[in-house]
């Protein structure tokens, strides 16, 4: 393996692509809460890069352990995706109708945070085959890769999102659970 500019390239390209549920997932986390603080952003940005940056690792160790256990698993990818999502969104927007009487939203959870990064990224475990030709420190890099534009991508979506939700106010919370169950439905289509 050759540290060539298309190797870059193509992991760059990669990470953006693999991102992109993270990233609307992040606009949604945004508009649920306007006022996240920086290190709040970080932590949900970061959250949501290490998901992706492991599991093209999984997915690149897996093709080299067990490719057949892979293969029958990745039926169920899509749906794991769609539930996640939708559950949180569920939650979301029935939190959003609800109402909270004019206090600020409740922030996101250590235990719905880690459900989105696997629900975003479990898409990305796949990205294990298209990597698997690679040494394990191509993997590696390739990985890095994908972890760093996913942090950039989200946090830049967390922005998105504070901006909107300041505007929407009582509606960002409805409207941000609305982005995720139309995210698990576009993995589940897609899937």
């Amino acid at each position: 393996m050759e540290w060539t500019f298309l190797f870059f390239l193509n992991s760059f390209l990669l990470g953006a692509g693999l991102a992109m549920d993270a990233f609307s997932v992040s606009v949604a986390n945004g508009l649920h809460e306007p006022d996240m603080p920086a290190r709040r952003a970080f932590l949900i940005a970061g959250t949501f890069a290490a998901f992706q940056f492991l599991m093209p690792l999984a997915g690149w160790a897996l093709v080299h352990t067990a490719e057949q256990v892979f293969t029958s698993f990745g039926v169920f990818v899509p749906w794991i995706a769609l539930v996640l999502l939708a559950l949180l969104g569920g939650k979301m927007i029935f939190d959003g109708i609800r109402g909270n009487g004019g206090e600020p939203a409740p922030a996101l959870s250590y235990g719905m945070l880690a459900g989105q990064g696997v629900a975003t990224s479990i898409d990305a475990l796949s990205t294990g085959f298209a990597i698997a030709e690679y040494p394990w420190y191509g993997a590696l890099a390739a990985s890095l890769v994908i972890g760093l534009v996913t942090l950039a991508l989200c946090l830049a979506g967390i922005r998105l999102g504070r901006v909107f939700g300041t505007k929407l106010s009582d509606k960002a919370t409805i409207f941000g659970g609305i982005i995720l169950i139309a995210v698990g439905i576009e993995i589940f289509i897609t899937g």
